[in-house]
């Protein structure tokens, strides 16, 4: 299980296989890889979107990442799990976030990456800031 907050961009395809690569031991394990990249878009809420300032708390926003892995590992029989989260300024198109999941079948790996993903937009310790047209703002969390 691999947890990380990033700063600079990342390709997220590369980073599932840069993850498997380094785990040799998945190999023969798993049948089924779920794979999420929320990227960021150019428009929402009716304005377009010219940047994203993500901000955290590092912390406090690892342990509630790690703590949202771990309930995924408990809930459903998975060998892997992979969560890449961007901060700092990111543009539209940019990846912001790449959950993937390994498991032996695939409803376990579909429903630990979208628990994963769905715990995240909801709850995770972040704040988000836009730059659109007409300044910036700040975006309240998803609703469960």
């Amino acid at each position: 299980m691999k947890i990380r907050l990033s700063a600079v961009a990342f390709d997220p395809w590369q980073e599932i296989q840069r993850h498997e690569a380094d785990q040799p031991e998945l190999a023969g394990k798993f049948g089924a890889t779920t794979v999420f990249v929320g990227t960021l878009r150019d428009f929402n809420q009716g304005a377009g979107v010219r940047a994203m300032t993500l901000e955290h708390y590092a912390p406090m926003t690892e342990k509630y990442l790690r703590r949202v892995a771990e309930e995924a590992a408990s809930r459903w029989p998975i060998e892997d799990l992979l969560v890449i989260h961007r901060h700092g300024e990111l543009g539209p198109g940019d990846p912001i976030v790449c959950v993937a999941v390994w498991s032996a079948h695939r409803d376990a790996a579909f429903a630990a990456c979208r628990y994963v993903i769905d715990e995240l937009k909801t709850r995770a310790p972040f704040w988000k800031q836009e730059l659109t047209e007409t300044g910036r703002r700040w975006v309240e969390q998803e609703k469960q």
